[in-house]
């Protein structure tokens, strides 16, 4: 059974920076797509940013772009969201996922992947 554990959140100020770790229990070689999603109360869940293993390309949200980076170390296992310049509306539950097959290639979308962590919550304030 793969397993996602989140973890890095936290209560910060508008304009700081967290950085957000994945550990997947999982080989590197298993997964096409890892990605990065939130949540918010009352909101859908939605994308953030997401990686591929081949290649390591990266995609973004629009809301996030220019201040979220992804990035991964293999060695681990271990999948990382940077998120610098912090703003109140970026306030909730991040998740991240795996997708184990390219599917539909549809990397911005929750069906696309098969297995989620628990979330781990972050606040800012301002």
């Amino acid at each position: 059974q793969v397993q996602l554990v989140e973890s890095g959140g936290g209560l910060v100020q508008a304009g700081a920076s967290l950085r957000l770790s994945c550990a997947a229990s999982l080989r590197a070689s298993s997964y096409y797509f890892m990605g990065w999603f939130r949540q918010s109360p009352g909101n859908k869940r939605e994308f953030v940013a997401a990686l591929t293993r081949i290649g390591g390309t990266t995609y973004y949200a629009d809301s996030v772009k220019g201040r979220f980076a992804v990035s991964r170390d293999s060695a681990k296992s271990t999948v990382y969201l940077q998120m610098n310049s912090l703003k109140p509306e970026d306030t909730a539950v991040y998740y991240c996922a795996a997708s184990a097959n390219f599917g539909g290639g549809y990397y911005d979308r929750v069906g696309q992947y098969d297995t989620w962590g628990q979330g781990t919550q972050v606040t800012v304030s301002s």
